[in-house]
């Protein structure tokens, strides 16, 4: 028999409207999965217990019809993303004792929804990096491989999901924050087109880069808490794309985006860096699951070459200068200061110049693709990498060594498409490989569309890792936990 967290969000929702679960019952299981296994993956930074459970009796005594799908499901907000009341460190030791006084725009829309969060998920120091290392919280592991980083700088999100501890989590993914960890982690983890969701209230958009979106184990399940997150908003600094007729879960449910001309590529774009083996095997299978459900897959040059990566490096530079107490810097990580120490010798003309000759590029990319509807292309370079592997490297080559395992992400998020990490593949050893789907913008609906047939083709992807099993933190080590149990 399936237990609480074997069922997907839209399942648990469910079985809370059929009266076989209450949502404080549903929260207390998650909350007793947190409690075992959180610092094994080092999922949470900060749990709420107790604003869950009154949150989760709010939940419980809303009537039948002003609950949406997702009413009285747990989930968490990444350590990013300003929580009113609730301690929110950026993944930041200079952050260690900040209580924010508001709530961002997507934790209103969460809390509105009637989702009941258990919490704040680990992240990267300011969001800088793709693991999610710092000094507030344990490191982010794959619950797939506990020796294996889970990723960043939704690191924690993933973690948490990945294990069971809540099916659905908010991220957010400024150069493949949400897609990274969901490929290492065998998620799907899903940028949406610029504009789409909120980052609001406060923030100039950060030159469009960053977005917060969902995370989740199906297509459907993500494409249902996109519905809560996309809400308009006055005074976005971006528009958003018009929201489809029966909104992204009916997308996903449908399944039918039509035939369309995929384009695919496995060229690495922002570094010249070899891409395994694997990695291109699960773009291959993905093409053969496309082509198989009637679609045009043709081979396309990729849309911009590692040309891009000084322009793109120099924005992220730029953004790793958020405000920080000056009496406070010296706690920030060595990379940290790296990329804040380049940030600040951005002058503003050369920022402009930057910025201009970054949309030139995106230009000259958008021609080089015109006649597709998706590409498709590795997520990663490499499968995974093991937790330490980067930061114990000189800052410099850390933050080089990310963008050679982390080619295709970033594009992304300059160009504004909406784009989908999918766990299509697997290594040898049974670890969880993604490759990315990418979209026209605003076409957030037929991507989603898409995501949910391969979804399909591929048999599911609600598969659990071993450590899905544990039932304490006592059974299980930080070395362990390859492999797969029974979905």
């Amino acid at each position: 028999m399936a237990e609480p967290h074997d069922l997907t969000a839209l399942e648990q929702a469910a079985a809370i409207a059929r009266g076989e679960l209450s949502s404080v019952e549903l929260v207390g299981h998650q909350l007793t999965r947190v409690d075992a296994l959180s610092d094994t993956v080092g999922a949470f930074v900060t749990v709420t217990p107790e604003l869950a459970v009154e949150a989760a009796r709010a939940a419980d005594a809303v009537p039948a019809e002003r609950r949406g799908p997702l009413h009285g499901v747990p989930t968490a907000i990444k350590d990013l993303t300003l929580t009113a009341g609730v301690l929110t460190t950026f993944g930041s030791a200079a952050f260690a004792d900040f209580v924010p006084p508001i709530d961002a725009d997507v934790v209103r829309f969460i809390r509105a929804a009637g989702l009941v969060s258990l919490g704040k998920t680990t992240t990267s120091e300011l969001g800088c990096s793709l693991y999610s290392e710092g000094l507030v919280a344990p490191p982010a592991r794959n619950p797939w491989g506990l020796g294996y980083t889970a990723g960043g700088s939704s690191g924690g999100a993933a973690a948490a999901v990945a294990a069971g501890l809540v099916p659905v989590a908010q991220g957010s993914d400024g150069g493949g924050s949400l897609r990274i960890p969901a490929s290492l982690c065998g998620l799907v983890g899903y940028k949406p087109s610029r504009g789409l969701v909120s980052g609001g209230p406060l923030g100039f958009g950060a030159f469009g880069l960053p977005t917060n979106g969902p995370l989740g184990r199906t297509v459907a399940d993500v494409a249902a808490l996109l519905d809560v997150m996309a809400q308009p908003v006055p005074g976005e600094p971006y528009l958003p794309p018009a929201a489809p007729a029966g909104g992204y879960l009916a997308a996903a449910r449908e399944a039918a985006p039509g035939r369309l001309r995929i384009g695919r590529f496995t060229t690495p774009m922002l570094a010249d860096e070899p891409v395994h083996p694997d990695c291109v095997a699960a773009v291959d299978r993905a093409a053969g699951l496309l082509t198989a459900a009637g679609h045009e897959v043709v081979e396309v040059p990729a849309p911009l070459g590692p040309a891009a990566w000084p322009l793109f490096e120099t924005v992220w530079y730029v953004l790793a200068l958020s405000p920080v107490p000056p009496e406070r810097e010296r706690e920030l990580l060595p990379l940290t200061r790296l990329l804040r120490s380049r940030g600040a010798a951005v002058g503003a003309g050369a920022l402009m110049a930057t910025l201009g000759e970054l949309q030139a590029q995106v230009r000259l990319g958008a021609h080089r693709t015109a006649g597709c509807d998706l590409l498709l292309c590795p997520t990663l370079a490499a499968p995974q990498a093991p937790v330490g592997s980067f930061a114990a490297l000189d800052p410099a080559e850390d933050f080089d060594r990310q963008r050679r395992f982390s080619p295709y992400c970033a594009i992304f998020n300059v160009t504004g498409e909406p784009s989908v990490s999918l766990p299509v593949g697997r290594t040898a050893d049974g670890m969880p490989v993604g490759v990315l789907l990418t979209g026209r913008y605003g076409a957030d609906a037929t991507l989603i569309a898409t995501a949910a047939q391969l979804e399909h083709g591929s048999g599911g992807w609600d598969h659990h890792p071993a450590i899905w099993r544990a039932v304490d933190s006592a059974n299980v080590n930080t070395t362990s936990g390859v492999g797969e149990s029974s979905p």
